[in-house]
């Protein structure tokens, strides 16, 4: 285990730390923060640190009508290799348990080597790939069935 702490996002200065790891991740679905508080309202969004230097975000949305919970567990470049990306996973994952999840899903831009070969080697499959109305980003989405336990 590592020093890696993860925080729920509460009060403006969390909200703008995840918006700027989520926007250095995924620039092509960049937010402003006003979106980003949309999105704190109905998903559980939270911040990872190591001691007080941000290292990554993550996101739990809520289950689905089938009972599928989407997490996604953000690393910023500088800190990745380290085991922060695979403990922040881990807990995301517990998260999901939690909810009940009767599948997980994740979803990753499709030039984000690195978060698909991690995605793959905790077991996740491809099922859908995708662009959304008037983007150009291709996206992959990922599931991982049966949840862990």
């Amino acid at each position: 285990m590592s020093d890696l702490r993860v925080e729920a996002v509460a009060g403006e200065a969390a909200l703008e730390q995840w918006r700027y790891v989520h926007n250095v991740i995924v620039p092509p679905a960049a937010l402003s923060l006003d979106e980003v508080r949309e999105r704190a309202g109905r998903n559980r969004l939270e911040n990872a640190y190591v001691g007080e230097v941000l290292v990554g975000c993550s996101t739990v949305r809520p289950p689905t009508g089938d009972g599928v919970v989407t997490v996604v567990a953000r690393v910023l470049p500088g800190f990745r290799r380290r085991g922060y990306g695979a403990e922040l996973y881990d807990h995301v994952l517990g998260q999901a348990r939690v909810l009940g999840a009767g599948a997980v899903e994740t979803c990753v831009l499709a030039v984000n080597e690195d978060g698909l070969r991690f995605a793959r080697a905790r077991g996740f499959i491809e099922v859908e790939r995708y662009v959304l109305d008037g983007g150009t980003a291709e996206w992959v989405d990922l599931r991982l069935m049966p949840v862990p336990v």
